[in-house]
């Protein structure tokens, strides 16, 4: 199997291996874990994260309140337990006496007052606040700055033991929020101004997780060590991890065949032509998560500030043809944002492929069979899927509606800060549930959203989840979210959902234990061990 890979994939993957290898050969000492991830950290800093693959090594290295074990069910983290007010409002956390920082000192709750505050500060730009801690009494305000007291922001230290918390309203999945990477604490009083970003870096860096950064050698690798303070380090499952990037599909299962990785966590790193061998190895694992991939839209530029010509886009999409013969995991193709399964819920049905009605609503916008529409910018970071899709995409709006669509591929930095700027027509997207509800999808599109990133605004949809957020009722609330999502995908469609995700992991069971699938596609890196020594197939 492993030469009928390497045959298939000629010279280049076996030259990039060499080339890793010689960039790395100054350690001083192999990794016990090797993890493959689908890019280069933007930041370690816990505000700022918004990758999947960046949050993947911060939960090694830091700690929330509360902490996800292997199957994704919540557990104690820095706080051994809590309390909840009858009403579900006032939350009390106990921090344990044995949480500490890498540096020795002790885990307090001051830490997290600390670090949510700075968090809030407009200045510091995170895009998850609207997500997660704006539940928290006055912490819109202190963040879109109708106030600078941050006293009114409805958290504080008792004790150095006790935090607690007010929400604005009940919040059910508020203790999930406690577990994600925005809410982790950091250590405010080392990120001075003359460090800027350098805080995060090797040697500076004190974090509170299962481990510390020892290294980070950019585009080879990030080496974690065992956090010799970290309060549960008799449970840790590995002294040394190496965190690698591998974007690169056929690169990634080069590395994971020679025995280089042992773990690729992303269907992005397994390429597509080979799922149907791989799926008959012990070592494939595959199933549904909270995901959706889909398409943004920059509903501020001319002519997609118009509903006519998005919906035109969303009709003129063949998804089966995508799932079908592009992605081949089982996807289910879909026009709806929130993934099936949570419970209460039913996703609306969106606007599928029906190209007779995308024409006419083009023709109707002022463009019949495209003539007269503007070049059509198609924005994406390169993946073998992307990649895939995004020319099968560009084949059907010029085969469906006679525009002329360019490719516009960037690496996954400047793909981001591209999408954040607006300085895009039309961008591919996905999104990864953080929680088990349909705000984490819906959340993102309010006005103003740091994750937003369309210019999308309505005041229809906005008061929508606003009248969600303070309904009692289940049932109500999640017909209220119901309704704001029909506006988002059949009537505004500032993004047009493709398909909802299913993960792919490479890893052999008898080698490694402590990884398991679950619906947020997540696991804690601190949790695996070795069975026994890899070799290569």
């Amino acid at each position: 199997m492993r030469e009928q890979f390497f045959k298939a994939f000629g010279r280049s993957g076996l030259a990039a291996i060499v080339l890793w290898l010689a960039a790395g050969c100054g350690e001083r000492q192999q990794a016990d874990l090797v993890i493959a991830n689908t890019s280069e950290p933007e930041t370690l800093d816990p505000a700022l994260i918004t990758a999947q693959a960046d949050g993947r090594i911060a939960s090694a290295l830091y700690e929330g309140l509360l902490a996800r074990d292997p199957r994704g069910n919540l557990v104690p983290g820095v706080a051994e337990r809590w309390e909840v007010s009858d009403d579900g409002l006032t939350y009390r956390f106990y921090l344990r006496a044995n949480a500490r920082w890498s540096d020795g000192r002790r885990v307090v709750a001051r830490d997290f007052v600390e670090s949510w505050r700075r968090a809030l500060l407009p200045a510091t730009g995170s895009k998850y606040v609207d997500l997660t801690l704006y539940h928290i009494e006055g912490a819109e305000d202190f963040h879109r700055g109708v106030t600078t007291d941050f006293g009114t922001v409805a958290v504080r230290a008792v004790s150095d033991e006790v935090l607690e918390l007010r929400l604005r309203q009940r919040t059910p999945y508020f203790l999930d929020l406690c577990a994600f990477v925005t809410t982790f604490p950091v250590r405010v009083d080392r990120i001075g101004e003359d460090e800027g970003a350098n805080w995060t870096r090797p040697a500076r860096l004190v974090s509170n997780g299962a481990y510390v950064l020892e290294s980070w050698r950019i585009n080879n690798r990030i080496r974690l060590r065992a956090n010799p303070h970290y309060w549960n380090r008799a449970n840790v499952g590995m002294a040394v991890v190496d965190v690698v990037p591998l974007p690169q599909a056929t690169t990634a299962l080069n590395f994971y065949l020679s025995g280089l990785v042992d773990v690729l966590p992303d269907k992005a790193q397994v390429p597509t032509a080979l799922l149907e061998d791989l799926r008959r190895r012990r070592d494939f694992h595959s199933a549904p998560i909270l995901a959706t991939y889909f398409f943004r839209i920059n509903v501020t530029r001319a002519p997609f500030d118009n509903a006519l010509v998005r919906r035109a886009l969303a009709l003129a999409l063949d998804r089966d043809f995508i799932v079908r013969q592009i992605t081949r995991a089982g996807e289910p193709p879909t026009g709806a944002l929130v993934p099936p399964g949570l419970r209460g819920y039913e996703p609306p049905r969106g606007l599928l492929f029906d190209p007779q009605a995308a024409r006419r609503l083009l023709a109707k916008a002022g463009y019949p069979q495209g003539r007269g529409f503007p070049v059509l910018e198609l924005l994406y970071n390169p993946t073998e899927i992307n990649d895939a899709v995004a020319e099968a995409v560009q084949s059907m709006w010029s085969r469906e509606l006679g525009l002329t669509v360019e490719l516009r591929r960037q690496e996954f930095r400047t793909y981001l800060n591209t999408m954040s700027s607006l300085s895009y027509s039309v961008a591919r997207s996905s999104w990864i549930g953080d929680y088990a509800d349909p705000t984490t999808f819906l959340g993102c599109f309010v006005t103003g959203s740091g994750n937003n990133r369309t210019g999308y605004s309505s005041t229809e949809y906005d008061g929508l989840l606003a009248s969600a957020a303070a309904e009692p009722d289940s049932e109500r609330r999640m017909q209220l979210l119901r309704q704001a999502e029909q506006i988002l995908v059949e009537r505004d469609v500032p993004v047009i959902p493709v398909f909802h995700f299913v993960t792919v992991k490479l890893f052999d069971p008898e080698k490694l234990s402590g990884v398991a699938m679950n619906l947020l596609d997540d696991f804690p890196i601190q949790s695996i061990k070795k069975l026994k020594h890899r070799r290569p197939e």
